[in-house]
């Protein structure tokens, strides 16, 4: 596991796609790595833990490497294709060669008109949790082929450059997202799934100062009881489950990439005392949050 600076053990820092983006685009990105292009060369940066804040598709031709997403190792196939969606953790164990083609975009390239149905697609929306697309020889074949498309495109920048790329993209899009429901078993997209999707992304941006089921409600300009109703029928959760468990997730995520104290991560997370989150945590995470930080680094060492 890299070794940290004090600093950077105190938080877990995000990138944005210009950051990562040669030529400035603020929106999408698209790349080859290995192959005509040469060696990919990562950023160092991206060997400590970090948070993107764009969608990140990668198309592995050749290479292997091993590395984590939240709290779930991965090690790297071949002819296999790789996602996650924006804030999760990553951690690359080591920089090693790799061949291959890498789509990056954001959330507000996806909030253009044009874009805007391909939100609610599966994976966009990623219920399943899930990071890894397995290829037959004729999808392999498919999703190379688009990308190199998108590829050729994104270098040309040609007029109505930015309508190819999104009817390209559309068209990948909408190929994984049947990819990923039939390996993931994904329904079909309802006025209520819409719902859910909705109150997970408020969690998403308020789970350290609201943690009330009935402030999501409000917000979402439904009775607490049908709220609450909708959301169970959807996930075969509470709606305070959800609330739950995604604060569960922030703290995990601190007690590893963090030297953060207990404490201070109960105030990041909006918990009146120490105490009062030692025993949230305990009752959800079935240990301590110390005992969990000893374990999950003895995983990463």
């Amino acid at each position: 596991m890299p070794v940290l600076t004090v600093a950077e053990k105190t938080l877990i820092p995000t990138f944005t796609l210009q950051q990562n983006n040669e030529r400035g685009n603020t929106m999408i990105d698209v790349r080859e790595a290995g192959g005509q292009c040469g060696e990919f060369r990562l950023d160092p940066a991206f060997l400590q833990p970090h948070r993107k804040d764009y969608y990140f598709f990668v198309l592995v031709k050749g290479g292997a490497n091993r590395h984590w997403i939240d709290f779930v190792p991965y090690t790297v196939k071949p002819d296999t294709f790789y996602f996650t969606i924006p804030q999760q953790v990553h951690l690359k164990e080591h920089s090693a060669p790799m061949e291959g083609l890498m789509m990056s975009f954001t959330n507000e390239f996806l909030q253009l008109e044009d874009n805007r149905i391909l939100q609610q697609l599966p994976i966009i929306q990623n219920p399943a949790a899930a990071h890894e697309i397995k290829l037959s020889p004729v999808d392999l074949a498919f999703i190379e082929d688009t990308m190199r498309k998108m590829l050729t495109e994104f270098n040309a920048d040609g007029t109505w450059r930015n309508q190819m790329l999104t009817s390209w993209l559309r068209v990948l899009v909408i190929y994984l997202s049947r990819l990923y429901s039939e390996q993931y078993n994904e329904t079909c997209v309802t006025l209520n799934y819409c719902l859910l999707k909705s109150f997970q992304a408020l969690i998403g941006e308020h789970y350290a100062s609201q943690h009330d089921v009935a402030a999501y409600a409000e917000q979402l300009n439904l009775t607490p009881g049908h709220f609450t109703e909708v959301i169970k029928q959807q996930s075969g959760k509470t709606a305070i489950t959800h609330i739950h468990e995604r604060l569960i997730v922030e703290a995990k995520r601190r007690l590893l990439h963090t030297e953060l104290s207990v404490k201070q991560i109960a105030d990041e997370l909006g918990f009146e005392d120490a105490a009062y989150f030692n025993r949230f945590f305990k009752r959800l995470a079935d240990t301590t949050p110390i005992a969990f930080r000893m374990q999950i680094r003895e995983m990463y060492s």
